[in-house]
């Protein structure tokens, strides 16, 4: 499959070039199952194809279907069945698939074609299916932090016999520093696009030309050869500074110091364990400080396999959660970033034309305005889906559902992720050239992430007064005078008013 682009998947471990047949397929109902980022849909069919030649320059009988071909297949299952038709296999070997919906498609192939289905563990993930649930189902509530230090434990990753390394199992609080303009700041790897991929590009233009976002420039690494050169060059020139600054956001800065990876190990040209050892040896070679290192592993073998054991436990109705019983829609600024909020725009603009944002961009602006301001998280789940390279369902869901939107209750992090326009200007520059006053509050110019900060607060008392990390900020609520909350309270149904008009904001 798309994602499974791996000369180690377990589908392949013991085939046989002399025997069996590798089956892929480009196919339109995945490309379409949301209206993808057309960059994210050339990087996976160019990833594909190329794959499948340096399969067959190696020798394996690869059955390849492009999107384009004539009577071209739209399922993996009409696919799959042109396929037993044609090489009447004795068996299919299929390695699990990442997402459920094409898991509850696999499943029902045996009985469908009546031959012997094996469906092997995707084993480039650090935790099994078993070891998470086995992990979680004794606990009362599952907390990151506690099962990266499983993690951390299994693979040895920066451990001193059954010590941290340093001393400390988390390095977060040395990671949060505003970065300045004046920084070097690295970009990332850059690849020009060869013939296959130019195909792919025309492809996607015309057959894609609905969907979101900019096909051009197109610069990603499309084969392991050139992942493997994006990875050294982030262990060279930006994991020294990745911990300071992972948290900072500069206008016109849209990588910082951030790897840029997350799509080639999601897609599979990258193996995370090989990526999280780099990054271990860079510390162990004095190439990289404690808090840089330890800050990159965390994201990969802690919260990457942390969120998938969420979405495989969370079961079918995980994206349909909604605690809050938000149902406000997705507003048009995050399709166009016509907006006048300055961090907005800068992360909706930069998505339209890169597929990538970081994850600060994600969560404190993007995600952190949809919760305040009470937007539907299916609609912003199924948007983080559409609009960016690294984003599959195993992946997303959880780190919007949960993480960012709180629509899970709790059920992944401790609290909701709320701040006030304060928490931007503390890490960003983008108040600098906002139309709207950071330093005010209730003011027709006031940054609207004041005036909904408290408003969310306000109007979810009943469900979060309760949650020990927001006490400080319900103390702080109760003692306002009765004219300031309804200030606040009234200026946020101004601006909501406003975004349920379709009027700009």
């Amino acid at each position: 499959m798309g994602d499974q682009l791996s000369r180690d998947i377990s589908s392949l471990k013991d085939a046989r070039k002399t025997k069996d047949v590798i089956l892929m397929g480009e196919l339109w109902d995945e490309a379409t199952s949301v209206r993808h980022h057309k960059k994210k849909i050339i990087l996976v069919l160019s990833a594909m194809r190329h794959f499948a030649e340096e399969l067959k320059k190696d020798g394996w009988r690869v059955d390849y279907q492009k999107l384009d071909d004539k009577n071209a297949t739209r399922s993996f299952t009409e696919l799959v069945n042109r396929a037993v038709k044609n090489h009447e296999p004795a068996e299919l070997i299929v390695t699990e698939p990442s997402e459920r919906r094409v898991l509850q498609e696999v499943e029902g192939w045996e009985k469908a074609f009546s031959i012997p289905v094996e469906i092997r563990t995707d084993d480039r993930f650090i935790a099994s299916h078993q070891e998470f649930d086995d992990w979680a189902k004794s606990r009362k509530q599952l907390r990151m932090e506690y099962f990266y230090r499983e993690m951390r434990r299994k693979t040895g990753l920066l451990m001193e016999g059954d010590k941290p390394a340093g001393g400390e199992w988390n390095y977060d609080k040395e990671n949060r520093k505003p970065a300045s303009g004046d920084l070097f700041m690295p970009s990332p790897k850059t690849f020009k696009p060869d013939a296959i991929t130019k195909d792919v590009i025309d492809l996607v233009k015309g057959k894609f030309a609905e969907h979101f976002g900019d096909a051009e420039p197109f610069q990603f690494a499309v084969t392991r050869k050139d992942a493997l050169k994006a990875l050294d060059h982030f262990i060279k020139e930006a994991l020294p500074r990745f911990g300071d600054f992972q948290d900072a956001m500069l206008t016109g800065e849209r990588f910082l110091y951030h790897s840029v990876l997350s799509a080639y190990i999601n897609i599979g040209l990258l193996d995370p364990l090989e990526v999280c050892k780099r990054a271990e040896n860079a510390y162990l070679s004095g190439d990289a400080p404690i808090n840089a290192a330890e800050g990159f592993i965390r994201q990969i073998i802690g919260w990457r396999e942390y969120v998938r054991g969420h979405y495989w436990r969370g079961g079918e109705e995980y994206v349909r959660r909604n605690f809050f019983g938000n149902e406000r829609k997705l507003p048009a600024f995050y399709w166009s970033g016509e907006t006048d909020m300055a961090c907005i725009r800068e992360t909706v603009t930069q998505t339209l034309e890169d597929a990538y944002a970081h994850h600060i961009q994600r969560l404190m602006v993007t995600g952190l305005f949809a919760m305040l301001a009470g937007i539907d998280p299916y609609d912003v789940h199924e948007w983080y889906l559409i609009v960016y390279f690294d984003a599959f369902e195993w992946v997303e869901a959880p780190n919007v559902i949960g993480m960012s939107q709180y629509a899970d209750g709790g059920a992944l992090g401790s609290k909701p992720y709320a701040a006030s326009g304060a928490y931007i200007n503390r890490m960003s520059d983008y108040c600098k050239t906002c139309r709207y006053a950071v330093t005010k509050k209730t003011e027709e110019d006031a940054c609207p992430f004041n005036t909904l900060y408290w408003d969310f607060l306000a109007r979810n008392e009943k469900k979060l007064k309760d949650n020990p990390r927001l006490a400080q900020m319900y103390r702080t609520w109760a003692k306002m005078e009765k004219g300031t909350k309804l200030s606040y309270r009234a200026r946020a149904r101004a601006i909501l008013d406003k975004l349920d008009a379709g009027e700009r904001i």
